[in-house]
């Protein structure tokens, strides 16, 4: 809903709109049947990306941040001095080919090799602190390397040096271990042999005490049969016993005896210092870069700040008729600054917007008053530049600037309070800046219970603008002031917001504000608009406007816009017309 980057030209002599009809009969809601969706956009790939992008000054600051921190870690910490040593090992008949060494390994990594090692070198240091000193790492089937980290290259060579002998005795100890369990298991074998032989020469002895019989003579023959066959199974266990022992002394003593250092230690070159210092930079980097994204993702994820069109529509009431980029006001960024920042191709369709919202009529003076949510920057200069384009049509222009510190004055060079001409472009205007104790000024046009005691400024002001044509005025507004005064000083109200800097609430308070004071809201223009939003920015109902329907509540208007003129029978100050 962008307006195009035509000038625009003010004519006081005739109507925007044909009679009896407003620009929002048919195209936009009461804001009073409108739901309050808080959370009305859908947070997709989109909203993300977008979120990203708005962000990437801040990514690029976290991966810096964490690519100096990367650097920083690897220049302050110590560098370990490394050794290394090579074992040969003779293997056993495993299984799996290849499982020996690895086994080997994990035992060279034990608590217990570790604390063997602690032990012969009196350290007082943990033995899972030490295990992650060294590591031991299989290079074939029968070679195991061994490295070693110390604080310089001679500890770090003694090391190795005993990590390697105490694995070598720890392994031949649990080598015998071994040999000796199984020799255990073979003379248990061999035992309940010869037990099984003893029994059946016992029952044999017994029964040969008894007298002859038949039964007695079968028994022993079946008895004879079972010693024989035990007597058998005796000799041929004792046989294999034999041969196991001897297979596994021999074995043993291959794994224990063909095994020792094959290379003594030695210290290890270093690495190349930058290669580190490069990795450490790309690991701070890559770190910096994640948690930034992390952040950005949260941030947007959990933020209640509006930046969809439509979520702003929906918020404030009123449709977001024009969009435009980023500021080019940011104190971030560089670029020109007071009135020079109207050459902007943004402010001009600002101003452009600005010049089609305020009310033509067919006599007397008009009035526009522009409320920024947020930043009064963008509104201020804007406006400003309005009002030089409307005095150098030939205008007669009142300039009210109601916000604090005066912003929209500052770019004419005047901040002091009071209504003052003042000369710019070759164009001559009127400011008017209400005293730093006058938080609510009322303005000339009355109407408003702030009107009841009128000050010197507000006579000021209507003294100025009994001979106007158009009276502009910056307004913010503040919840805890309320809005009632923005009646005073003009009939349509645009409002001006930067995508991202207001939440639903405070952006939905001011079009309340608003619409309490009487003063007919005519848009939003959302500053910062991000390219990758699809939404129109209008209140999606069918129902009549908010001031179609008062238009059609009350007969006596008959379609008549509302004017401003001087009226003599006032002395000379503006008032409110139909």
């Amino acid at each position: 809903m962008n307006d195009n980057d035509q000038p625009f030209t003010l004519s006081l002599n005739k109507r925007d709109n044909p009679p009896g009809r407003f620009w929002a009969d048919d195209d936009f809601p009461a804001v009073g049947d409108e739901p309050a969706d808080v959370n009305a956009g859908l947070t997709d790939l989109g909203f993300i990306r977008a979120a990203i992008r708005r962000s990437t000054r801040f990514l690029g600051a976290m991966a810096v941040a964490g690519l100096l921190i990367g650097s920083a870690v690897y220049v302050t910490s110590p560098h370990a001095a490394q050794a290394s040593t090579t074992l040969l090992l003779t293997i056993g008949p495993e299984a799996t080919p290849s499982s020996g060494i690895q086994d080997d390994a994990t035992i060279a990594q034990s608590r217990a090799v570790a604390g063997l090692v602690l032990h012969k070198l009196r350290l007082s240091q943990s033995a899972s602190s030490f295990l992650g000193s060294y590591t031991a790492t299989p290079l074939t089937e029968r070679v195991l390397l061994i490295t070693v980290n110390a604080a310089s290259s001679g500890d770090a060579v003694i090391r190795a040096n005993t990590v390697a002998a105490e694995f070598l005795r720890y392994r031949a100890q649990q080598l015998n271990a071994a040999q000796q369990q199984m020799f255990i298991v073979l003379k248990q074998q061999v035992d309940q042999a010869k037990q099984q032989v003893n029994t059946i020469k016992s029952q044999i002895s017994r029964l040969s005490a008894q007298p002859p019989s038949p039964a007695k003579q079968a028994t022993l023959t079946k008895l004879g049969g079972q010693l024989e066959q035990a007597n058998t199974t005796l000799v041929q266990l004792q046989q294999s016993v034999n041969a196991t022992r001897a297979t596994t002394q021999e074995t043993t003593a291959s794994q224990i005896g063909g095994s020792g250092v094959l290379d003594k230690a030695a210290p290890v070159p270093p690495h190349s210092k930058l290669k580190h210092l490069i990795l450490y930079a790309a690991i701070g980097l890559f770190g910096g870069l994640v948690l930034g994204l992390a952040i950005v993702v949260i941030r947007a994820l959990t933020s209640d700040r509006l930046r969809r069109r439509d979520d702003i529509a929906r918020a404030l009431g009123a449709p977001v008729k024009l969009s435009v980029g980023k500021s080019p006001l940011s104190r971030w960024r560089p670029g020109r600054r007071g009135l020079a920042a109207a050459e902007n191709a943004g402010i001009r369709r600002i101003v452009a917007h600005l010049g089609r919202a305020v009310p033509t009529r067919p006599r007397g003076g008009t009035a526009l008053a522009v409320v920024p949510v947020d930043d009064p920057q963008v509104a201020a200069v804007s406006l400003m530049s309005l009002a030089v384009s409307c005095a150098r049509q030939g205008m007669q222009v009142v300039v009210a600037d109601l916000a604090s510190g005066a912003p929209a004055a500052d770019l004419l060079g005047s901040r002091e309070p009071g209504v003052r001409p003042v000369s710019v472009h070759d164009a001559r205007l009127i400011v008017a800046i209400p005293e730093p104790d006058d938080v609510v000024p009322a303005g000339p046009l009355g109407g408003a219970s702030v009107q009841n005691q009128r000050s010197p400024f507000t006579e000021a002001v209507t003294a100025a603008c009994a001979s106007s044509d158009v009276l502009l005025t910056l307004a913010p507004l503040d919840p805890s002031l309320g809005g009632e005064h923005l009646a005073s000083w003009a009939t349509n109200a645009v409002v001006v917001i930067t995508a991202g800097r207001s939440s639903w609430t405070k952006i939905h308070g001011v079009g309340e504000m608003i619409r309490l004071a009487g003063t007919r809201l005519v848009s939003a223009v959302l500053v910062g608009a991000d390219k990758s939003d699809d939404s129109f920015g209008v209140v999606p109902t069918s129902e009549a406007g908010h001031d179609a329907q008062a238009v059609k509540e009350d007969p006596h208007l008959d379609g008549e816009d509302l004017f401003i003129t001087a009226d003599p029978g006032t002395d000379g100050r503006w008032s409110r017309h139909r």
